[in-house]
């Protein structure tokens, strides 16, 4: 058999970039994981079908194992995340091809806007970076229509989630809610990676929320996003409520997550709610915690998280309370299954770019094919799916 001359390095290179053992990629090329390393030290060679395969599996183009040194990748949009005070600076191939797909669709979605006459949304890049992030966060809730009143409208912080995201897509926020890359249920999105994104733009703003975070922690990646949109920078971010935003280069990150905080609990009718839960219930910071939660409909580490930055209660108290929330909801998630998949894309995709989508393929403007590419389906799931969203 005809040997593949590959370059080990780039083999390596590539491997690593997708997060891939030897013994996992061992098995598409029906070798040992020894081969694998044999290979990537260059001291054996596999042959084109193993080669083949072996790009197919590490998501890249064949011709790359050729390649004398590794391609320059850049990210499409800024790259805010953070460990410490240095960036982060490792791109997984999960996440380069969730930007394309992404981009992809929004350039057709933008296009789509403006043959539908809509108009720019004036609340994009309305404040400056350095402004009062609760300046931002007044601007925010009143564009959202929201108040405390609609909290008690619903059940749960669940529903309330809920209800931030229609609020979001009525203003014209495209929201995407996903922890795959496209429909590959094999390409999971790893939360230490990244937890969401926002893409500036007065026409398609977009949100995208790494759907394997807990939902408790989904929420405020959510308004973080969104306070993205309304001081005009777009980025890649990966703060988590575990960790503080330190360092320098990273001032937007800080009010933007001063302005997800301010949005989901007000300071003012926050401090009114603690002081009377910390005297009814004889200074029990979780009983607070609890009952301040079940107020305002967020998580209760969004309160936790809320509670030590205004200095209610310390960080050991704080890390030891978020790292019993986390197995529960490490827990929850195992229990639950996959859902409904005809319910699940809206969610992905989001609800008005689907409905989009699938209208322009029955007004004859966007080709079976072609919609079927932009949902990462078959076109003949198209049908099923209009039947579920409502659209004929």
């Amino acid at each position: 058999m005809t040997v593949a001359l590959i370059n080990p390095g780039i083999l390596r290179w590539a491997r690593e970039r997708a997060r891939i053992g030897p013994d996992r990629l061992a098995k598409s090329a029906s070798v040992t994981p020894e081969r694998i390393l044999r290979w990537e030290e260059g001291i054996d060679k596999p042959t084109f079908k193993q080669a083949q395969e072996i790009a197919r599996k590490l998501h890249i183009p064949f011709g790359y194992l050729f390649l004398s040194h590794p391609p320059e990748e850049k990210l499409p949009i800024p790259d805010l995340r953070r460990i410490g005070d240095h960036p982060i600076g490792e791109i997984s191939a999960d996440l380069f091809d969730l930007l394309a797909d992404t981009l992809y669709k929004h350039d057709w979605y933008r296009d789509y806007l403006i043959e539908q006459g809509e108009e720019k949304l004036p609340f994009i890049g309305r404040f400056d970076p350095d402004a009062d992030p609760k300046k931002i966060a007044a601007d925010m809730t009143t564009t959202l229509s929201l108040t405390l009143a609609d909290r008690e409208g619903v059940r749960s912080w669940e529903q309330f989630y809920d209800l931030l995201v229609r609020r979001a897509e009525t203003a014209g926020i495209w929201v995407m809610r996903s922890g795959i890359v496209a429909n590959n249920t094999h390409r999971s999105l790893e939360i230490d990676e990244f937890r969401g994104f926002a893409i500036c733009d007065d026409l398609a703003p977009l949100v995208f929320i790494n759907g394997n975070d807990a939902k408790a922690a989904q929420i405020f990646t959510l308004v973080h996003e969104m306070a993205h949109l309304w001081i005009g920078k777009s980025g890649i971010s990966n703060i988590p409520l575990d960790r503080p935003v330190n360092g320098h280069g990273n001032d937007s990150e800080k009010i933007c997550n001063a302005v997800a905080a301010e949005v989901l609990v007000p300071e003012k009718p926050f401090l009114k709610k603690w002081e009377e839960k910390i005297w009814q219930e004889e200074h029990s910071p979780e009983d607070t915690i609890s009952g301040s939660a079940a107020f305002f409909r967020v998580s209760t580490v969004v309160i936790a998280r809320r509670a030590l930055d205004l200095g209610l209660i310390e960080w050991p108290l704080f890390v030891d309370f978020y790292q019993r929330q986390k197995e529960k909801w490490q827990k929850r998630r195992e229990e639950q299954g996959g859902g409904n998949f005809f319910k699940t894309l809206p969610v992905r995709y989001g609800r008005r770019f689907t409905e989009a989508v699938v209208r322009s393929t029955f007004d004859q403007s966007l080709l079976m094919r072609d919609a079927g590419r932009m949902l990462n389906i078959s076109p003949s799931r198209i049908q099923p799916l209009a039947d579920q969203i409502g659209v004929g």
